[in-house]
């Protein structure tokens, strides 16, 4: 048990595993010790460290952040002054203050800002897909485009930034993707050999065209992706479509695009970039002293 168990568990992640890959990473960085800072400070000294935001955005994994500094110095470190995640921040704002040992805060610096920034980039640029969005019936989507062990964390900036999670595997929902199609045989055998197997599970199916669209509507899918189509088609496809099917937009969308692309009607827009290619959001830690 953490401080930090009922924090995490009410924002959908299992306390259990995010503590394991906190410590994962502190053995990563920490395989003997912390040569540097336990040669150059004393084992008395104290400090305060500043967690500032050194450009605009929405932070995340604050939490983690903190109990990394707990993992690291139990009951001796003092956390305070921490926004909540999805917070939107300005340039300059304080978001999380730590006090104690400064050995402590030394070595836990960089995991702690590895998790805060990573996670605020991908809340950050998920922000900026919403806000691109405002005013449209489209939401933004994450995929499973993530790094592997980081899914859970990643899923929930997505959230922290405004965006809606798609399925977090391969087993909570079905996906039927072109290669499923060529190998059942179109995309009706693939929907109907799915639905047979699964007949609690929900169905998407990626299309190509106006004509599959036609064939998965007339047999009842409630749940399509719309591949790499252009604005113009995908519109027609929402007319086609007629509120029977919710429609996902997917394949090489970028922002510039998010907009005209809400436009046609569609319900969702998928951006595998929210995780697998983000920038990290620009946080730093500035000690003090006593």
């Amino acid at each position: 048990m953490t401080p930090y168990d009922d924090e995490l568990a009410a924002a959908g992640l299992d306390p259990a595993a995010v503590l394991a890959q906190v410590r994962a990473a502190l053995a990563e960085d920490l395989p003997a010790g912390d040569v540097t800072s336990e040669a150059t400070i004393s084992a008395d000294a104290l400090g305060t460290g500043v967690f500032a935001a050194r450009e605009p955005g929405v932070v995340a994994g604050l939490g983690v952040a903190a109990l990394v500094f707990h993992e690291v110095m139990g009951d001796t470190v003092t956390v305070s002054d921490r926004v909540p995640d999805g917070t939107r921040v300005a340039t300059g704002d304080v978001v999380m203050r730590v006090a104690g040992p400064t050995r402590g805060l030394l070595t836990a610096e960089r995991t702690a800002l590895n998790y805060a920034s990573h996670l605020s980039g991908v809340a950050t640029a998920t922000s900026h897909w919403v806000d691109a969005l405002e005013g449209t019936r489209a939401r933004v989507l994450d995929t499973r485009k993530t790094l592997p062990t980081y899914r859970a964390l990643q899923k929930y900036a997505v959230r922290c930034g405004g965006g809606v999670n798609h399925r977090f595997s391969l087993s909570d929902r079905a996906m039927v993707k072109d290669n499923h199609v060529v190998a059942a045989g179109g995309v009706v055998p693939a929907y109907e050999a799915v639905r047979a197997a699964h007949p609690d599970l929900r169905v998407e199916v990626e299309v190509t065209d106006l004509d599959q669209l036609r064939e998965l509507l007339a047999v009842g899918c409630t749940e399509i992706l719309l591949d790499n189509m252009d604005s113009p088609t995908m519109a027609e496809a929402v007319r086609l479509t007629a509120g029977r099917a919710t429609l996902e937009a997917s394949g090489g969308l970028t922002i510039e695009r998010a907009r005209e692309v809400a436009e046609t009607g569609v319900d969702f827009i998928s951006v595998g970039a929210l995780t697998h290619s983000v920038k990290v959001f620009d946080l730093g830690l500035d000690l003090s002293e006593g």
